[in-house]
């Protein structure tokens, strides 16, 4: 890692000058505040993944501001009992199943439901049919793993808003993504609370200002322990550790992303997907454990100031602005969002530097 006393800007170490977020050029800037002007803010939602956590609470936000989102197409993988309620509520046109073999079960629920059946398409082809759904628009990618990246090149290349809350999709394909989505004119925000403050951070930063991008960490489940203690409880009492690692102290989030979170890994991952969102190099992505998180991460210029995006940890803030980016929609509190943020209730804040030992 360079040191404290570098200067360069990050534009210099872009891919090939692009990075997958739409910011950094004239075009970009441009583009963004002649959608910002636009006075039509309805999206039309394609969910991948609308059973998991990050789908549940995409359908929070459609629920409560129907005028600025549609649902077009949602997937889930076997939790037919809880999609068959999601397609009576938003009434998408197209259902993705991974789970071929509960086709039938979901068809009965919907039956019993008094709901008319849209097209169902099965299997790894459901998530695909549902990013390429006609009239959908943007494309929110809840899925975990690698299932994200085929159906999310597929939306690429009809040209669609990526609302990017699978981050493998850019640590596993990040060097083909990057030029589809030049070539097809396709822009990708972030739905991640980390990359979306980022992201939110960088609204209005002119080209060539991006100095430094800080990445805040809470630091997991296992924060306040040490190495040895960790090691000892292992020993112990292993079925407590389990417990203890797929239980976040600040977020609600799915199981694997509360795993990798307590053990660190979720960082290093999302370090990767900050190289390609931002295109800043690896030596230009500072990590700093909050344990509050508050502070959701921030920015440096090239002025030397530096930018932070601060909220209660809640990801219905950072899924909404993915979808409604560049617009600020007006929420009401309780509607979506639950609470007002306030300064005079925080204790305290907090920051230190990761362990790498």
């Amino acid at each position: 890692r360079a040191g404290p006393g570098r200067s360069s800007l990050r534009s210099s170490v872009r891919m090939g000058g692009k990075c997958a977020a739409p910011f950094g050029t004239a075009e970009d800037f441009q583009d963004c505040v002649q959608r910002a002007l636009d006075p039509n803010k309805q999206k039309h939602i394609a969910l991948l993944g609308s059973t998991g956590s990050i789908g549940t609470q995409t359908l929070d936000i459609c629920r409560e501001y129907p005028d600025h989102f549609h649902v077009v197409s949602i997937s889930a993988g076997s939790n037919v009992e809880l999609l068959a309620q999601q397609i009576a509520e938003f009434k998408p046109s197209v259902v993705g199943l991974a789970a071929a073999e509960k086709e039938g079960e979901l068809r009965s629920r919907l039956s019993e439901l008094g709901v008319p059946a849209p097209e169902i398409v099965t299997g790894p082809e459901g998530q695909t049919a549902v990013a390429v759904a006609e009239g959908a628009d943007t494309v929110v990618t809840g899925v975990v793993g690698c299932a994200g990246l085929l159906p999310t090149i597929e939306a690429i290349k009809l040209g669609r808003t990526i609302a990017l809350a699978n981050k493998e999709t850019l640590i596993a394909g990040g060097p083909i993504i990057l030029p589809l989505l030049e070539k097809y004119g396709a822009k990708m925000t972030a739905a991640d609370s980390e990359h979306s403050a980022i992201f939110q951070c960088l609204q209005g930063v002119p080209p060539d200002a991006l100095r430094r991008v800080i990445l805040t960490a809470s630091g997991g489940a296992f924060r306040d322990f040490t190495a040895d203690e960790l090691r000892a409880k292992n020993a112990e009492d292993p079925e407590w550790v389990r417990k203890k690692a797929s239980t976040h102290p600040n977020w609600d989030m799915g199981a694997k992303i509360t795993v990798d979170s307590s053990t660190m890994m979720n960082k290093g991952l999302e370090v990767i997907e900050a190289h390609y969102l931002f295109g800043v190099d690896y030596d230009d992505i500072d990590v700093v454990v909050h344990p509050q998180s508050i502070v959701h991460s921030a920015i440096e210029t090239a002025d030397s100031s530096v930018i932070a995006q601060v909220g209660w940890p809640d990801m219905r803030l950072p899924i909404l602005y993915a979808m409604s980016w560049p617009h600020r929609i007006k929420v009401d509190y309780g509607r979506g969002i639950d609470e007002k943020f306030d300064f005079k209730k925080l204790t305290e804040m907090t920051f230190k530097a990761p362990d790498y030992e």
